[in-house]
């Protein structure tokens, strides 16, 4: 079970917790699950994220496995190995941040960090069976988190409970105060294409939740999803296309970073026009309900014997790439489906409103866990 690459024992006595290998941990090198970074001089000093976890007491007990360079969704890694999806043994783990939503499914620390350029947290959180989220962007610092220039990536925390998640965002985010669920608060249903039995756990886990429901189409999403590929393509070509002519990536990695060395100014600047567009659909959705909801992925996950090929499974961000492109904070909450795999609930809130959008994400998990009893 290769979730841990590098066992750590730093900090205090408090909650513990592993990070992903794209953070930096002075002494440790930062290899992001490549072997062309196997030999990489160890960071000089810790990440500001890690900074605020030694500054909270934390335990800091390693570092966990990911999709190589954090380039891709299913966590499969044939040179540093695939994270085991404890819950859900023989399905992948999901990616990049595969080995922190292992580590928290399999109960070795309280939380983890992981990062989330275009899912990469969420869509793990959901394989995994574990609450995942993606604060608003720049909410969390970046300094010292691999790739060092991205207008999409986000720090964010794993953790099998929301009382969890809450106190880890306490821990990175000094500025986090946790509130009260308001009363009267409304959900924007997002209308998307899934797999029928996802569809149908969700809407019962909605109709359960005690909010009002309010069907809000975003006709921009898929036109979102598609810029957000443009984007994460061209950023990750700029941080990682060095490390192709050595010849040690992988694969799956090697082609696709390829692909992304050909993504051309004019498709990166009506990306940018998308993102632009899409923000303010998003935001005009949130002022008629501060909440939006749709699934965190359109389908169940993969076996694993199924994911071998990493292009082909770049549509199960679908649902969730077009929120890093907007920067809006998104979260995944797990449920199960009638097949008795794993499906994910995300839950969208406005820039900032993290708070908020926990303490939603607290209520609807509470009451469903009351009427499960």
């Amino acid at each position: 079970m290769t979730i841990v690459v590098e066992h750590l024992a730093l900090g205090g006595n408090g909650l513990s917790v592993m990070v992903k290998d794209t953070i930096d941990i002075a002494g440790y090198a930062t290899r992001a699950g490549s072997r062309a970074l196997e030999r990489a001089a160890a960071a000089s000093e810790h990440a500001e994220v890690v900074k605020a976890l030694l500054k909270g007491n934390c335990q800091i007990l390693g570092k966990t496995s990911l999709h190589e360079l954090a380039f891709g969704t299913t966590g499969i890694n044939h040179w540093s190995g695939t994270a085991d999806n404890p819950l859900y043994p023989g399905y992948i783990p999901g990616g990049s941040s595969s080995g922190s939503a292992a580590a928290v499914a399999a109960g070795l620390v309280d939380f983890a960090l992981g990062t989330d350029t275009g899912g990469s947290v969420r869509v793990p959180a959901a394989c995994c069976g574990v609450f995942g989220l993606k604060p608003s962007f720049g909410r969390i610092s970046r300094a010292g988190v691999m790739p060092r220039v991205s207008s999409l990536d986000c720090v964010g925390p794993f953790a099998a409970s929301m009382a969890l998640l809450i106190a880890a965002m306490q821990v990175i985010d000094p500025g986090f105060v946790a509130q009260a669920c308001p009363a009267d608060l409304s959900i924007g249903v997002v209308p998307v294409a899934a797999h029928p039995q996802i569809l149908q756990t969700l809407d019962q886990a909605l109709a359960r939740s005690g909010f009002a429901l309010h069907p809000t189409p975003l006709p921009g999403m898929q036109a979102a999803y598609d810029a957000g590929l443009a984007v994460i393509n061209r950023e990750t070509w700029n941080a990682c296309g060095h490390l192709l002519p050595g010849g040690l990536l992988g694969a799956d990695i090697a082609a696709r970073l390829q692909a992304a060395g050909l993504t051309g100014d004019d498709e990166l600047q009506q990306a940018e026009q998308v993102r632009e567009a899409f923000t303010r659909e998003v935001d005009a959705a949130l002022a008629q309900h501060p909440i939006l909801a749709l699934p965190t992925m359109p389908d169940y996950p993969l076996a694993v014997a199924q994911a071998a090929d990493t292009r082909a499974a770049i549509g199960m961000t679908r649902l969730v790439r077009p929120f890093n492109l907007s920067g809006h904070p998104a979260l995944s909450l797990p449920l199960q489906g009638p097949s008795g795999l794993p499906v994910g609930l995300q839950l969208i809130a406005g820039k900032g409103q993290d708070a908020l959008l926990c303490a939603v994400a607290l209520m609807i998990s509470q009451r469903l866990e009351q009427q499960s009893a």
